[in-house]
């Protein structure tokens, strides 16, 4: 399929998807969005590819939200009749109490982190560059990210006198804490690869020059891997979040009883018993 705002390439069992926009730095505009959306529906359904590799152009892997649309925005809510204005948590609660659908805002940006992170294929961001913004909550959504040491991430929508839309209130303080994730996200401040890493957002960092053959090593290596196990192994670990031991101790036998059945379980008892690596199909 041709797009206008991604690249994609199929490499032994590797997708690997490009955000594409040099002008704005691969702003993650309604645009682009829609083709990511598409291409990660696509992903899913083929059982040829089996990882997910997402990155940008340099030297930016994601800029962020298209910025020019928050204009109109702005335009359309000061032509709304204006009342006295609470404090913002009883707004925000009678805004959810008088809600009656879920808003798609931004052009759909904010729902790209969510359909990366419901994948039931391993995914790996490779930041490259400036992930500022929802182009942060990409990298978030990704089971794996590994950053260049160039690499800048920025939880920046406080600098546009925003919040977090984009999902990262959940995702970063499973990853860094309350206090870490409250720092950032009052601040929008920068951050680098290594002060990434050391943090944990980063599952590892590299030489810029050296990024994506990193990336590429581990994508392929997860690809030649058994595929239905990973997909059991992220929906527990998903699922966990929220339980208590014993109650993911059941949830993870009934994961087992169904990959006990796989052919890729078969393969591996038989690799063992012949003395051989074994050859996963992903079945």
């Amino acid at each position: 399929m041709a797009y206008e705002f991604i690249k994609t390439e199929n490499r032994d069992g590797v997708l690997v998807l490009t955000m594409h926009d040099p002008p704005t730095r691969n702003a993650l505009g309604p645009e682009m969005a829609a083709e990511v959306r598409a291409e990660l529906d696509r992903f899913e359904d083929d059982p040829e590819s089996r990882v997910l590799l997402i990155t940008g152009t340099s030297p930016s892997f994601c800029s962020g939200a298209n910025v020019r649309n928050f204009n109109r925005s702005i335009q359309e809510a000061e032509s709304a009749d204006v009342e006295p204005e609470p404090l913002p948590w009883g707004k925000m609660e009678a805004s959810l109490a008088g809600r009656d659908n879920r808003i798609e805002y931004a052009g759909g940006a904010p729902l790209v982190p969510l359909r990366i992170h419901k994948l039931q294929k391993p995914s790996i961001a490779a930041v490259n560059g400036h992930a500022m913004g929802v182009g942060m909550g990409v990298a978030l959504a990704c089971d794996i990210r590994i950053a260049g040491e160039g690499a800048i991430f920025s939880e920046a929508f406080s600098r546009m006198g925003l919040i977090p839309g984009d999902g990262s209130c959940w995702q970063l303080p499973k990853l860094i804490g309350m206090s870490n994730t409250l720092l950032l996200q009052y601040t929008g401040d920068r951050i680098d690869g290594n002060e990434a890493y050391r943090l944990g957002i980063a599952s590892k960092v590299t030489p810029d020059d050296q990024l994506m053959e990193s990336a590429m090593e581990l994508a392929t290596r997860l690809a030649k891997g058994p595929t239905q196990s990973h997909a059991l192994i992220k929906y527990l670990v998903h699922r966990s979040m929220d339980m208590g031991f014993e109650e993911s101790l059941d949830l993870a036998h009934v994961a087992q009883a169904q990959a006990r059945k796989t052919e890729d379980h078969k393969e591996a008892v038989q690799a063992f018993l012949e003395k051989r690596p074994a050859v996963f199909k992903g079945r």
